[in-house]
């Protein structure tokens, strides 16, 4: 690949502040949490909101008994990058539906958190694990409305009433996506940090038959983004800028 080809890093100043929003416990750990380590280890605040608390994702185990183990995983995983903040909502794991109310939860953390960033998952049909699965699917789209919803005053009035006033953060990264426009470079201690926020989710990885071990596909992933950005090892994004002006035709700007 040509220097011209390889994807470009952020700013150094792009965001002092990023929110994650994923469907599960464990969405974040497959690469993005590795960026996640090189944000918190410059001084980026990072918080993560699950939509569900993993609950339907073992077999062998009750929803309850489930969803505790792995919010505990969770909050493991995420100190391990640096994240102290990390909150749950009750939707249902496995079953999730795009909604009003989904939206509305996403916005009102957005206004609480105020990031300048919020990072989530490809809403891709297929992506690059393959198949993508309907939840992901399901909370990335949501977390991309939501984004313009938490700046749209007129949108969820009720949460003027709770008196969280509108705030619209600049970028929305997207991880996982096929057509990345920007890395982060992890290579170093943030790979490692990353590798361990996986193995944190221990039992919960202990009941997937044929499940790789966390180190070698940690980093299988980063290696092969890193390729994509000229150095050893990367998590890659999609990146929309809402402050860029908007694309137009060609011949409208002639």
């Amino acid at each position: 690949m040509s220097a011209e080809d390889l994807l470009s890093s952020f700013p150094a100043d792009a965001f002092g502040r990023v929110l994650c929003v994923v469907a599960h416990p464990d969405d974040v750990e497959y690469g993005t949490s590795a960026a996640v380590a090189a944000w918190t280890g410059r001084g980026v605040d990072v918080a993560y909101l699950l939509l569900t608390r993993g609950e339907a994702g073992m077999d062998a185990s009750s929803p309850p008994q489930t969803a505790e183990l792995r919010v505990r995983e969770q909050v493991t995983a995420s100190a391990a990058v640096g994240v102290s903040q990390v909150d749950f909502l009750d939707h249902p794991d496995g079953v999730l539906v795009y909604s009003l109310d989904m939206r509305r939860d996403i916005a009102r953390t957005i206004r609480r958190y105020r990031p300048d960033a919020v990072v989530t998952g490809s809403w891709e049909l297929e992506f690059g694990a393959g198949l993508n699965q309907a939840d992901h699917r399901v909370a990335g789209l949501a977390a991309l409305d939501a984004t313009r919803d938490a700046g749209n005053r007129w949108v969820f009035r009720e949460l003027l009433d709770e008196g969280l006033e509108p705030w619209s953060p600049r970028w929305l990264l997207v991880a996982g996506h096929t057509a990345p426009t920007h890395g982060v470079d992890v290579t170093g201690d943030p790979l490692q940090r990353g590798i361990a926020s996986l193995e944190a989710h221990r039992e919960y990885l202990a009941g997937l038959p044929g499940h790789p071990p966390p180190r070698a596909l940690v980093t299988a992933i980063t290696a092969a983004d890193g390729r994509r950005m000229g150095v050893a090892a990367a998590v890659l994004f999609r990146a929309y800028d809402f402050h860029a002006p908007p694309p137009v035709a060609p011949e409208a700007v002639e």
